[in-house]
């Protein structure tokens, strides 16, 4: 498994704000600790202005620089446009190792799926994932999906790519909840909601459904928002699963047997670092282990 990361994305921070740098800092420490699986660690690529501008605004790429916070949950830290740039170039370093075989995951902060073309929000400043996919349309794939099981709906990854050909969104999220979007299925976004509060079995079955029909798509790249604020413990959800989901979760993406990249989006509970390792080794397959 290769990691991709930058300790730079720990020197922002606004305190008391659950998108904190102990999320990745404690994470690399339980990754480096561990010996469940093999991890090797790489660093982001080089991100192009062309590659922001298939999905973002010049006047919001501009605005990124500006020192005015986007929202309450969004700060304008300084540099923030630089640290949302090394999430991005994460996630492309991401797709060049899974189009050449590797298994790989992007664990880098800020996330991005809730950013749109003009907007940050969310605790997103751009695009990361819609970003993914418009570079791999771009270098001539066919039919790219996109699967995110964060809790919270993509609503800035499913706004740019929707109608885009060549391209699907499928989401497993929580409705009612943040962002108020993602109720209903529409053109290439396929919608997974569940209630808050629902038990374990209903959020599994929305799994399975959103997995199965991932399959009937035939994608040739998978794209995975992995957020982990599902889990029974974190303080921005409602929802009920375990670290062994996040697990079987891994192993059923491993089982599409087709390139696959995976960014680190949500995920706010002091048990995060468990519940990637669990993700890690679920991705690595049958095979997993040292």
């Amino acid at each position: 498994m290769i990691v991709i990361t930058d300790q730079r994305c720990t020197r922002y921070a606004t305190p008391g704000h659950p998108e904190r740098p102990a999320r990745i800092s404690r994470t690399l420490t339980a990754l480096e600790s561990q010996q469940r699986i093999a991890v090797e660690f790489d660093r982001p690529a080089d991100v192009a202005e062309t590659q922001l501008l298939r999905v973002h605004s010049p006047d919001h790429l501009e605005r990124l620089r500006v020192a005015a916070d986007f929202d309450a949950d969004t700060p304008a830290h300084p540099g923030i446009r630089e640290h949302a740039e090394r999430s991005v170039g994460s996630a492309l370093r991401a797709l060049d190792l899974a189009l050449a075989g590797r298994r790989v995951f992007s664990l880098i902060r800020p996330p991005g799926h809730h950013a749109t073309a003009d907007r940050a929000m969310g605790f997103c400043y751009l695009s990361t994932a819609a970003i993914v996919v418009k570079e791999a349309l771009a270098r001539g794939l066919e039919r790219v999906a996109v699967f995110d099981f964060d809790v919270h709906h993509g609503n800035g990854t499913e706004a740019v790519l929707l109608g885009t050909p060549g391209c699907a969104f499928h989401s497993v999220h929580q409705f009612p909840c943040y962002p108020g979007t993602g109720e209903v299925s529409h053109q290439n976004a396929r919608n997974h909601p569940v209630l808050p509060g629902a038990h374990r079995g209903a959020y599994q079955d929305a799994l399975k459904r959103a997995l199965e029909e991932t399959a009937r798509y035939q994608p040739q790249l998978l794209v995975v928002s992995a957020g982990f604020d599902a889990f029974r413990g974190d303080p921005l959800s409602m929802a009920p699963l375990e670290g062994e989901d996040f697990e079987w979760l891994g192993r059923e993406l491993h089982a599409f047997g087709i390139p696959t990249c995976s960014v680190l989006e949500g995920g706010y509970s002091d048990e995060l670092p468990g519940l990637i390792l669990e993700y890690l080794v679920g991705l690595e397959g049958p095979a997993a282990g040292v």
